[in-house]
């Protein structure tokens, strides 16, 4: 078999295309994120991030982005509170994270 001609078929796929689709664990967006599942558990209940799924939870990349701005304004010294609420004006913003 020739596998050279099988590979000049092929194009580069934009992942970012396709995010939409992801659907991530309560585990796997601690392990992302660089939380405690108390603590996002907590963040979820708290900010009213919206999950899918009736037995476990699970957060779309929309989800895991407010995860990781909250996050981000806490690492910066923002209580919860307004961690959540400058997650949330960024977001309206319309800003994009980047990636």
């Amino acid at each position: 078999m020739n596998y050279t001609k099988n590979v000049e078929l092929l194009e580069p796929i934009d992942l970012s295309e396709h995010l939409d689709k992801v659907e991530l664990y309560l585990g796997q967006v601690c392990q992302i994120a660089g939380i405690s599942k108390m603590q996002l558990d907590y963040w979820t209940n708290k900010a009213q991030i919206p999950t899918k799924g009736k037995k476990q939870r699970i957060y779309d990349i929309d989800a895991l982005e407010t995860v990781m701005l909250i996050k981000q304004a806490k690492d910066k010294g923002l209580n919860l509170g307004a961690a959540i609420d400058a997650a949330r004006r960024f977001r309206a913003s319309g800003a994009k994270v980047l990636g």
